[in-house]
């Protein structure tokens, strides 16, 4: 077979006169389709980065793990507005907390301080604070709950809005729930079972204790009200009412809802659905 390469001695490349044409097609191939799956692997880390905050109370600067922003996916949410993002979930980063001083707060709250909430969460937090547990290069569920729990003392010390607290201890049922979810994936084990049932009790806790919360919150604040507006609050209401085991009370919030000349219909049709799963119930 003549040797289409012939001639190229010329350019010093005579080593390459034994070359197949097509021979290394199948590996560039292979190459191309190894390098595209390890592209394919993502994980939490990803979408992390150490944030530098300053605390309001101690002063003191330290870095805290935040989410990218952007670069999380919104998938769905559930019927109480708790959002599920591709690949993470971002809520376990929602809580700013000071290694210093033991001073946290969900990141919408953390910079709003006074010198007289200051001074109680240093006599009544700082004074006893031991410290943060080390992070890995991510929060487990373990790390962000007891975080979360943290940022409610801190709102309970320190006094903060009732709107404050109720959304903290939200926050922190989504929580529960989001590692109820990730354990039940795991296999049903006598131990998981017992772990379920211990985290949907807790959940429920922190559901009715958000519900009491923004039910006051909604009598006594002015809105927008931890980013919601009235209708959005008047449906969240609803559905914690729901999820409380308060049906006649979430059917009061959700016809408050239906009939408010300025509610949009996107939240209509939520509060609908809402009542169609009270008749489920």
């Amino acid at each position: 077979m003549a040797n289409i390469f012939s001639g190229l001695e010329e350019f010093g490349l005579g080593k390459m006169s034994g070359l197949d044409v097509y021979a290394s097609d199948d590996k560039g191939k292979k190459a191309e389709q190894q390098g595209a799956e390890e592209k394919v692997q993502i994980v939490e880390s990803d979408f992390i980065f150490d944030k530098t905050f300053t605390c309001p109370v101690c002063d003191k600067g330290f870095k805290a793990k935040t989410v990218k922003t952007g670069k999380v996916k919104l998938i769905s949410a559930d019927t109480d507005l708790r959002p599920k993002y591709q690949h993470l979930d971002s809520l376990k980063y929602d809580v700013i907390a000071c290694p210093h001083c033991g001073y946290a707060a969900l990141n919408r709250f953390f910079n709003y301080m006074t010198s007289q909430q200051a001074k109680l969460i240093k006599e009544n937090i700082s004074a006893s604070f031991k410290g943060l547990a080390t992070e890995g290069e991510v929060l487990t569920y373990d790390e962000a709950i007891a975080r979360h729990k943290l940022a409610l003392v801190n709102t309970v010390v320190k006094k903060g809005k009732i709107s404050e607290r109720a959304y903290t201890c939200l926050k922190t049922a989504w929580l529960l729930r989001g590692k109820a979810e990730a354990l039940s994936e795991q296999g049903e084990t006598e131990e998981t079972v017992n772990e379920l049932k211990k985290l949907r009790e807790e959940e429920f806790e922190f559901i009715k204790n958000a519900c009491e919360g923004f039910m006051e919150a909604f009598s006594k604040e002015s809105f927008p009200m931890c980013g919601m507006d009235e209708n959005t609050m008047m449906y969240l209401i609803a559905d914690l009412a729901r999820r409380s085991g308060k049906l006649d009370e979430s059917s009061r919030w959700i016809s408050r809802v239906l009939i408010s000349r300025d509610a949009n219909e996107r939240i209509k049709t939520k509060a609908r659905e809402l009542k169609d799963l009270i008749k489920q119930d």
